[in-house]
C-alpha cells in the first residue's frame, strides 16, 4: 500500500481554501481533513481548528505532539504528529499550511503535494472586504504581500476564483489524474 500524501492546501487570504478544502472532501470523502492547532480564540471564526493558549502550545509542541509548527501573524500553528498515522494507512491528508513553511513540511511528509489555490486579485479584495476582519489598509497589505513557492515541490495550481466546483474539479482531476 502505498503512504498517504500529504498535501499542503496554500494560497492567498481571502482565495477560498477552506472552502476549497471541505468542497474536496464532499467530493472525495477518503480524504482526511487535518484539524489544526491554532492559539487563536475559538470564537474567531474560520475553520475548524483546536483552540489553545500559548503555554498549552508551547507545552504540547515540546512534548512532541506536532508534526510540524510555524508561527504567522501573531499566531503560533500546528500539524499533529496524529496525521503520520492517517497517512501510513494510505489516506490523503489535506492540511491548510503557511506557503512560507512548505520546504519544512516536504521535509517532514515524505510524500508530499502542494495545492496553490489562485484568484484575480480583484476576488481577493472583494472576498477580504466582505469577511469584515480586517481595515482596508490590512486588506491592501495583504493583498501585497507575495510569498513565493519554493523550487523543486510539486504544485498543482488550481483557480477558485470563479465557481468552487470548477476548482474542485481541477483539484481532482489533477491530483487523481488516474481516475480521469
Amino acid at each position: 500500500m502505498r503512504p498517504g500524501r500529504f498535501i499542503a492546501v496554500v494560497g492567498p487570504s481571502g482565495v477560498g481554501k477552506d472552502s476549497l478544502m471541505e468542497a474536496l472532501i464532499a467530493a472525495e470523502p477518503d480524504f482526511h481533513r487535518v484539524r489544526r492547532v491554532i492559539t487563536r480564540p475559538r470564537d474567531a471564526g474560520g475553520e475548524d481548528f483546536e483552540s489553545v493558549t500559548r503555554e498549552t502550545f508551547a507545552a504540547r509542541r515540546d512534548g512532541g505532539d506536532f508534526a510540524l509548527w510555524w508561527e504567522a501573524h501573531g499566531l503560533l500553528y500546528a500539524i499533529p504528529a496524529s496525521v503520520h498515522r492517517t497517512l501510513a494507512l494510505g489516506i490523503d491528508a489535506l492540511a491548510n499550511l503557511s506557503r512560507a513553511h512548505l520546504e519544512q513540511a516536504a521535509a517532514v511528509f515524505p510524500a508530499f503535494h502542494v495545492l496553490h489555490v489562485t484568484a484575480a486579485p480583484e476576488v481577493l479584495a472583494a472576498r477580504l472586504a466582505a469577511r469584515g476582519r480586517e481595515t482596508a489598509d490590512q486588506v491592501r497589505a495583504r493583498l501585497a504581500r507575495q510569498v513565493p513557492l519554493p523550487k523543486g515541490l510539486p504544485v498543482t495550481e488550481v483557480d477558485n476564483g470563479g465557481r468552487l466546483a470548477d476548482a474542485v474539479d481541477a483539484a481532482l482531476s489533477a491530483l487523481y489524474p488516474d481516475r480521469v
